[in-house]
């Protein structure tokens, strides 16, 4: 009997492994690129005057390079004939148009030069945006450059009205959204609001690595560490407890270092950061597999979870924000945060409890636990420039690009295992 109920278990983690990779195949065939979690960001800043609109778009000549499958450097990007080529590109994925009657706006595109925005370099074009009629109003902008080959980009919106200091975020841009509708009289507190919340949200659900990170700390929340080994334990209300110390500890982390390196405070090198994200993931897939820290999920979150802030910092930092902007935006943006964590938490957690009170827990655990230690070392190569490119990226599309896929996988087997004859544990 004991032998049958072991091959069960094996056949069950099989089946979860198989649901992983089958899904990471799906997204690897799905059109489109997508990094883990980007190093950059594209900004378009624009300025009010009564005819006109004049500003300048910033492109990461890294996502650039990416999004258009060429070797782009900034030494050879600025080239006469490559800058002519990449004016045409923008121009050809951007477009604006009156908010009321749709009466579209000529758009000009000059200039050409290497800027360091955050530590990477930009390719900035100047940007010159008119009204068919010379009176500047409400209108809509469009724009899909980079987002049309990389999901896990986005292009932020900002705006400093006629007579104002200061530019003011409108909202942001990605692969699912190309339009934005832009106020030319200024966002106001509540449109800003809703803008960083809405950046939030995407930073977390489009960032790979911080979802994994967040997934890798949950895979032991339903279990006890003893004797250097997790064993499951049977106390209900101890896991849900586990599960918030586990968040609440990770949003204060990096809540902490996200307003202190947003108000200007603390400031680290990005790549540096982005090394030590994909280090924190790598530390919490060993620790799901063995206890580094017996019962200590929620130092581990709290601790990487100030590197992860200041990751989060990065997309506010560079965008000339007033003070009163920042705050806002800082406090939106933080909120988005804290809701899609506890969406995955709502989505992933009670397949995980589930799963945790079946025989097959153990090679679920552990084949998840192995997903996310490979992809981590793929990223931290990769950001420590060991290896020139990630060839696990489309792999990680798999938590971008089909969250309710995955979720949805791990609540099939979790469904499975509680019904098959002789999975579920006897209580304790």
């Amino acid at each position: 009997m004991r032998t049958t109920m072991m091959r069960w278990a094996a056949r069950a983690g099989t089946l979860l492994a198989g649901l992983v990779i089958v899904a990471a195949a799906v997204t690897a065939l799905t059109p489109g690129r997508a990094d883990a979690h980007p190093l950059s960001t594209t900004a378009i800043l624009l300025d009010a005057a009564p005819d006109r609109l004049t500003g300048a778009v910033q492109l990461p000549i890294d996502r650039l390079a990416l999004a258009l499958d060429q070797p782009l450097t900034a030494a050879t990007i600025t080239q006469p004939a490559k800058l002519d080529e990449l004016r045409r590109y923008l121009l050809g994925h951007i477009s604006a148009a009156d908010q009321s009657d749709g009466a579209r706006w000529s758009i000009a595109a000059g200039g050409g030069r290497v800027e360091n925005v955050d530590a990477v370099d930009h390719l900035v074009f100047d940007l010159v945006l008119r009204p068919p009629d010379g009176t500047v109003r409400d209108f809509r902008l469009t724009y899909d450059g980079i987002v049309h080959h990389l999901l896990s980009h986005h292009i932020l919106v900002s705006l400093r009205p006629q007579g104002a200091d200061t530019y003011a975020t409108v909202g942001t841009l990605d692969w699912q959204q190309h339009t934005i509708a832009v106020p030319t009289a200024g966002a106001t507190g509540e449109q800003g609001f809703a803008a960083a919340i809405r950046l939030g949200v995407q930073h977390i659900a489009e960032g790979a690595d911080h979802l994994l990170f967040l997934i890798m700390l949950l895979l032991p929340a339903p279990l006890l560490a003893r004797g250097g080994h997790w064993v499951r334990a049977g106390d209900l209300r101890r896991n849900c407890l586990r599960v918030v110390h586990v968040v609440t500890a990770f949003a204060v982390g990096h809540s902490l270092t996200l307003a202190l390196a947003a108000l200007g405070y603390v400031s680290a090198p990005t790549r540096v950061v982005e090394s030590l994200i994909a280090l924190s993931i790598l530390v919490s897939g060993v620790h799901a597999v063995r206890p580094l820290v017996p019962g200590g999920e929620a130092w581990i979150a709290a601790g990487f979870g100030l590197m992860h802030g200041l990751a989060f910092a990065a997309l506010l930092a560079g965008l000339d924000l007033g003070h009163g902007s920042l705050v806002t935006g800082l406090l939106g943006f933080n909120l988005g945060i804290e809701l899609t964590q506890l969406m995955v938490v709502a989505l992933l957690m009670p397949s995980l409890l589930v799963l945790s009170r079946t025989r097959i827990y153990p090679a679920a655990r552990l084949t998840a636990a192995a997903l996310g230690i490979v992809l981590a070392a793929a990223w931290l190569a990769e950001r420590t420039t060991l290896i020139p490119s990630n060839p696990l990226n489309h792999f990680s599309d798999l938590l971008i690009a089909h969250p309710f896929r995955v979720a949805g996988a791990v609540a099939a087997c979790a469904a499975v295992a509680w019904v098959v004859p002789g999975l579920r544990t006897a209580r304790n």
